[in-house]
């Protein structure tokens, strides 16, 4: 048989044979996408624990390194002049007297007193409060009250002296020991009137005896160039530590002028309490 073409056309060429069909590839189904997962979060899950584990480790040593290392307590050391100071003030009163001289002419006079006890007993100087017909204590907080001698020695020139009424908040100084030539002393009272004075130096001396006119000697005394005036009379001697070593009874006084040349005395606060080689064994009701 003839087959017809157009004219000029040429026979075409037949068709490529397509290739048989062969197996189809069948890795995405459902199961091997749901394995791919899986290994997908394990892997994810070796990585962030890699990355846990290191910040971990890394914040350890940081904290470690940042730790504070234990090191042994300082040792309390002696108190600054002003913290002394401040330590002390609660306890010191202001004491103002009234009386009659020889001459029967009204006069007055101002010394210092420390509270010693719970039930604010006042430590002080016997001469502050000798001949005293009225006696008024002022706390550190402003407030007064009247008080009477409650005990007094006059071979120690110490007394003590009962206030009507306390504070509203009553703060008895800490007593203390014994001191050394060279130690550190605050000496705080009302000098001249000028209340709430304080003033420091060091023991100069020990066992000092002062000579009193028309009375016997005091022997034993603290020496100390803190300086004092009178006022300063009955106030406390504190050393370092914020504790009453003594009490201030007198000054050098080669001349007439009355005022401080650079040498003080002081009780021992052991004999001011009555006890030891200078008490006389009668210690005031503290």
């Amino acid at each position: 048989m003839t087959v017809l073409r157009p004219d000029g056309s040429e026979p075409s060429e037949p068709p490529p044979e397509e290739p048989a069909p062969g197996p189809v590839a069948r890795w995405n189904t459902p199961a091997r996408r749901r394995k791919a997962l899986i290994a997908l979060v394990a892997v994810w899950a070796v990585v962030i624990t890699v990355v846990a584990f290191t910040r971990g480790r890394d914040n350890g040593q940081s904290s470690q390194a940042a730790a504070p290392k234990p090191a042994p307590s300082p040792s309390p050391g002696p108190l600054a002049v002003s913290e002394i100071y401040q330590t002390l003030l609660p306890s010191v009163v202001l004491i103002q007297t009234t009386g009659h001289d020889a001459k029967k002419a009204l006069e007055s006079a101002t010394g210092t007193g420390v509270i010693v006890n719970a039930d604010g007993t006042v430590l002080t100087a016997a001469h502050v409060i000798d001949g005293a017909e009225t006696i008024e204590v002022t706390y550190a907080d402003g407030t007064s009250s009247t008080a009477k001698v409650a005990s007094a020695n006059p071979e120690q020139d110490i007394a003590t002296i009962t206030p009507a009424k306390l504070p509203e908040t009553l703060v008895p100084a800490v007593l203390g020991g014994g001191v050394q030539v060279g130690d550190t002393v605050v000496a705080i009272g009302n000098p001249l009137g000028l209340v709430d004075s304080t003033s420091s130096g060091v023991v100069s001396g020990l066992d000092r005896k002062l000579t009193r006119e028309a009375k016997d000697d005091i022997a034993g005394l603290i020496q100390f160039d803190a300086a004092v005036n009178p006022g300063n009379s009955g106030g406390p001697l504190v050393n370092d530590q914020g504790q009453v070593v003594g009490i201030v009874v007198a000054l050098a006084n080669p001349t007439d002028a009355g005022t401080f040349i650079g040498i003080g005395f002081a009780v021992p606060i052991g004999a001011a309490l009555g006890g030891g080689e200078n008490g006389d064994g009668r210690a005031p009701p503290l």
